[in-house]
């Protein structure tokens, strides 16, 4: 599933196209992805202004002219790919090509989801922070509103090993099991300590190599293991930095360590770490 950098970088390639531009129409080539389409959704998207394009941990916020917010989740296999060279016909569209966004300034804006767990829906404005899906969700680990002392709070009680916590969208979002590793990893933390029992420096610590993760992988357009692409149809390269995750029985990246990578399964979820340099 595409994490906070996947989707920060589809955002940052919409903004040009989408952002204080018109949609002209939009083409809906099936009547649902996850869930049913919203009644009337091509009429109401039509000669809309997109005011401002925005992410809320794992989706994609369109703010429009008339109260409505466009909201998008690429589910598991969702991508988005822009249109937009006036010399080159937008091709046909292919068996998993969903959605298109007709704006009037000429770009097509495309949204292809093999497995259909996407979602595109239209919501009204002020109930962006209590709709269901958006509701108690913590706050923006790149944002003012997440620090050091926010963290500590969020783990003084948990008693839970620090991996599946921090995957805990109510603790912070936008947070997935891929840069979670790698950020454990960079704190030299192990994925089975209870949270609760993380001393202040390695709270400090966390809290740096978190934000730090994950603004390497926004830089790095993010990671591509199976289907996340860049709206340019570039694939990101961020698995290539990759110091833990996915990298079992390769010796670590450490410069003074020779273990070996590990995984392990918390919350169903794989875990990878070194049993050595993460304590």
């Amino acid at each position: 599933m595409p994490e906070l950098p996947e989707v920060e970088t589809v955002i940052r390639g919409l903004t040009p196209v989408m952002e204080s531009h018109i949609v002209d129409h939009v083409v809906q080539r099936r009547p649902n992805l996850r869930f049913p389409f919203p009644e009337g959704f091509v009429d109401r998207m039509a000669g809309r202004k997109i005011n401002q394009l925005t992410r809320r941990a794992k989706y994609i916020l369109g703010y429009l002219d008339d109260g409505q917010v466009l909201l998008i989740h690429l589910g598991m296999s969702g991508r988005m790919t822009i249109h937009n060279d006036p010399s080159v016909d937008v091709p046909a569209p292919l068996k998993h090509d969903h959605v298109d966004f007709v704006m009037q300034g000429g770009a097509v804006v495309r949204f292809n989801d093999p497995r259909r767990f996407g979602v595109i829906t239209l919501i009204a404005s002020d109930e962006v922070a209590s709709h269901k899906m958006l509701a108690g969700i913590g706050p923006e680990p790149l944002g003012n509103g997440f620090n050091a002392t926010v963290l500590a709070e969020g783990l003084a009680k948990r008693a839970s090993p620090i991996k599946t916590v921090l995957l805990d969208q109510k603790l912070v979002a936008g947070l997935g099991n891929i840069y979670v590793c790698e950020a454990l990893f960079r704190s030299n933390i192990a994925p089975t300590r209870l949270a609760k029992d993380l001393k202040p420096g390695e709270i400090d610590r966390l809290y740096r190599e978190i934000r730090l993760v994950l603004e390497d992988a926004i830089a790095a357009g993010g990671s591509s293991l199976k289907d996340h692409r860049q709206t340019n149809g570039e694939l990101g390269y961020f698995q290539h930095n990759f110091r833990v995750y996915g990298r079992e029985g390769e010796i670590c990246s450490a410069d003074t360590c020779d273990s070996t990578i590990e995984r392990i399964v918390q919350a169903g979820r794989s875990t990878f770490f070194c049993p050595t340099c993460q304590k």
